[in-house]
């Protein structure tokens, strides 16, 4: 593999054989969608050095083209693309299968991490970023998701949580809110289902970080309120109490 060539759009960048990639993880196909060629090549070496199958894309309609052919394990999409940006692309693979979006953004504006976890993404890194981070974060996604696949397999009759009016299907992966669906992103679905798990229980940014996301670093708390806001946006405020400097509660809604 070349370290200074650009891919075209499609191109596979062949893997290695996998380092420190766990036994789950190490089929993984990651297509990136990034059309900065200095970055897409670096993330899809890197990436490939982990032993993960990755196939780049160049631009919104190449990536959305891509993950519909791919049905890759996990996206890492730019947000500024050349002809549809990543928001639009994420609506558009959203819709035709669930697969964790994890989003790059040229600015660190919590608006556009809002409406980037609101249409679908599951996680965000504002560049620049360090290479041992974007790992990190896409192996936490991997883990999460075969976690959540081993748990519907185990427990195919778990029965549903019926707070209020909230009612969530574990073994479905479902929420409804006053019998309406709401559509959560895989991330979302498990921090609601940690927080209604210990109702009135006021849980830590630190321990909703290490249980949802499986990371250590205490530095992601942020991502833990921008997915906060998100699950309020699509749920209602009432639902989700803010401890300040400490973490969040569930609060059951009233029959």
């Amino acid at each position: 593999m070349s370290s200074g060539t650009p891919q075209s759009p499609g191109t596979p960048f062949p893997g290695s054989a996998p380092s420190s990639a766990s036994t789950g993880q190490q089929t993984a196909t990651v297509l990136v969608v990034e059309d900065e060629p200095t970055i897409a090549t670096a993330i899809a070496q890197r990436l490939s050095a982990e032993g993960w199958r990755v196939e780049v894309a160049r631009d919104g309609l190449s990536g959305v083209d891509a993950a519909a052919r791919l049905r890759p394990d996990l996206v890492v999409l730019d947000v500024m693309l050349p002809g549809i940006d990543g928001l639009e692309v994420t609506r558009r693979i959203q819709a035709e299968q669930p697969v964790p979006i994890l989003m790059l953004t040229a600015r660190d504006d919590e608006t556009d991490m809002l409406v980037g976890l609101g249409v679908g993404a599951d996680d965000y890194m504002t560049k620049p970023f360090s290479m041992r981070e974007l790992v990190a974060r896409i192996k936490a996604l991997l883990r999460r998701v075969d976690r959540a696949a081993q748990a519907a397999a185990a427990t195919p009759a778990d029965p549903p949580m019926i707070m209020g009016d909230v009612t969530v299907d574990r073994a479905q992966r479902r929420v409804y809110r006053g019998g309406d669906e709401v559509h959560l992103t895989p991330t979302e679905f498990e921090l609601l289902v940690m927080l209604a798990g210990s109702p009135k229980t006021v849980l830590t940014r630190e321990r909703l970080l290490a249980e949802v996301w499986d990371w250590a670093d205490a530095s992601g708390t942020r991502t833990v309120d921008s997915h906060i806001k998100a699950l309020r946006r699509k749920l209602g405020p009432d639902l989700i109490r803010t401890v300040h400097g400490v973490g969040y509660a569930f609060e059951p809604p009233a029959l």
